[in-house]
Order: C-alpha cells, then sequence, then structure tokens
C-alpha cells in the first residue's frame, strides 16, 4: 500500500501546477480587462463597430477566467458533511459553461460578420490594425502562459481556448484594418470574421463535448474502459471484475469503483494487497480515487443469480 501512496505523487493530478495557473489565471484577466478599456475607448472615439463588439466578446472571456480562477480557488476547499468530494466538480461546469460562452461569442461574431457583409461601412482601417496588433499580443502571451498545461486539465484548455480565439479574432482585425486601409474593399473584414469563427468552432465544439460528458458523470476521453478490466484481471488472484464506473471528479481528478471477484483461497493479507497492486495499476491510468469491494468464486454465481 505504501508504494502506490509514494508513487501517486508522479500521478497526473500532480503535474499540474496550481500556483502557475492561478498566476496566468490572475495575468491573463487583468491584462484583458485592460484591452477591454483600450477597445472600448478607441471603438467609442473612431464610432468603430467591430471594435465594440471585439470588447464584448473579450469581456465575456475575462468573466470566463475569472470564472476559472474561482474553480481552481474552490478545487482546494476541503470537504464538508453537505458536500463529501468538496467543490472540485466546479471546474468541470465552468469547462461547461466556458465552452457555451465561446460557442455564443461566435454566433455572435458570425452575425455581425453577416450584417457588415451587407452593410458596409467606412472604417479607419489603420486604427483599427494598430488597436487589434495590441490584441493579438496580449491575447497571445495570455494564450502562451496556458500553453504547458492545456492538455492536463479541462478547465485550462478552455481558458486557452478563449485567449487563442481572442488572438485569431485580432489578427482577422489586422489584416481587415490593413486591407480596409489600403483598397477600402470594407467587405473583406466580415469575411474574414466567419472564417475566423468557423476555425474557433470546431476547438469549441470537442471542448463542450468533453466538458458535457464530464459533467454528466461519464468516462473521461483519456481512459479506456477494456484497458482498466484488462489491467486489473491480470492481478493475481483476481477472476474477475465487474460494475466497474469512472468518473471524473474534477477536470484532474478521476474516481473508479468496481466489484472484484478473488480467486477461492486468498487470504485477508493477499486481497490486501490484491488491492493496492489495482490501486497502484489505476494511477497509471490517471485513476486517483479507487473503491474496490471484494467476494470470492463460490459466492459469485449466487450475486449473479441476484441481478
Amino acid at each position: 500500500m505504501g508504494h502506490s501512496h509514494n508513487h501517486q505523487g508522479h500521478s497526473h493530478t500532480h503535474q499540474l501546477s496550481v500556483t502557475d495557473v492561478n498566476n496566468a489565471l490572475v495575468i491573463g484577466i487583468l491584462l484583458n480587462f485592460l484591452f477591454v478599456v483600450i477597445e472600448v475607448v478607441i471603438g467609442l472615439h473612431i464610432n468603430s463597430l467591430s471594435l465594440l463588439s471585439d470588447a464584448g466578446h473579450n469581456l465575456a472571456d475575462v468573466g470566463s477566467l475569472l470564472l476559472s480562477l474561482i474553480a481552481f480557488k474552490l478545487l482546494r476547499v476541503r470537504s464538508t458533511k453537505k458536500y463529501t468530494y468538496g467543490y472540485k466538480k466546479t471546474t468541470v461546469l465552468t469547462s461547461l459553461f466556458n465552452s457555451v460562452v465561446l460557442l455564443v461569442s461566435i454566433g455572435a461574431i458570425i452575425f455581425e460578420a453577416v450584417h457588415h457583409f451587407f452593410h458596409p461601412q467606412p472604417l479607419p482601417g489603420g486604427t483599427i490594425a494598430i488597436v487589434a496588433a495590441i490584441g493579438i499580443v496580449i491575447n497571445g502571451f495570455s494564450a502562451w502562459l496556458f500553453l504547458k498545461n492545456k492538455e492536463k486539465d479541462l478547465n485550462i484548455k478552455s481558458a486557452y481556448l478563449h485567449l487563442l480565439s481572442d488572438a485569431l479574432v485580432s489578427l482577422g482585425l489586422v489584416i481587415g484594418g490593413l486591407v480596409i486601409y489600403y483598397t477600402h474593399i470594407y467587405w473583406l473584414d466580415p469575411v474574414l470574421s466567419i472564417i475566423i469563427a468557423v476555425t474557433i468552432l470546431v476547438s469549441t465544439w470537442n471542448l463542450l463535448r468533453d466538458s458535457f460528458r464530464l459533467s454528466m458523470d461519464g468516462v473521461p476521453k483519456d481512459i479506456d474502459l477494456d484497458l482498466i478490466k484488462k489491467e486489473a484481471m491480470a492481478t493475481d488472484g483476481v477472476n474477475d471484475i465487474y460494475h466497474i464506473h469512472i468518473w471524473a471528479m474534477s477536470t484532474t481528478e478521476n474516481a473508479m469503483t468496481a466489484h472484484i471477484v478473488l480467486q477461492n483461497g486468498v487470504d485477508k493479507e493477499k486481497e490486501c494487497e490484491i488491492k493496492a497492486e489495482i490501486r497502484h495499476k489505476m494511477l497509471h491510468q490517471n485513476i486517483q480515487h479507487v473503491t474496490l469491494e471484494t467476494e470470492f468464486e463460490k459466492t459469485f454465481d449466487s450475486v449473479l443469480s441476484c441481478n
């Protein structure tokens, strides 16, 4: 049992630096809120709907980053009698909410792009390009802060996609602004916006699908149920395993319950060793919390007949 405990330090959960994530979220919130202020001030000054629309999109992302920060704070709150798992599940719910917000933002971008395509308006392309270039730097840097952790946690991935999508939108605005400045072809701006929105939609849809599955206590996508059974069955003294349930406690921790059928003749000491070995194997499969119920071959047939 002791070896299993020591190995947990190498598990998926501890690969994630909570301090790094918190710092990245705080920096991202401050920088992006500053950019929202810049876009609103300049957008109102030059009467640019595209900048004001992008400011609204970025403000929604600031709110999403703030929710992510709150979720990670709650992740470390101790469990209570009413919330025995603590508040870990808030990371999953936040990821789901953020993906929905992203979809709504994409819809807003496409709606505005279609409107601007049929009703193009003269715009100071140079000013738009300069402001958007600032957005690329801010959003690109903020996204880079999450890059190394984005595959370790679904909530971080949603924040990363938010910021990356903002950087891509800003890139589109820069290109559109320069084209408008030199050619006065105003309808190119909404066309670029639609292309960017469709690109973001693909990754956002995958995020929505994954976070919805976790919120419904589905098996996380990086866990193979057949492999879990194979690993357990390969343990000496195990005859069968059934009633396997695997779900996400948070976006960084997974749990599992199962019934294992032990071979006849297994004593109490061997039973404890078998459980410890299975838990150790499950750590390699990114399952940190394992609850096992044991029974023996001679009682297995009667158990099946009752089901």
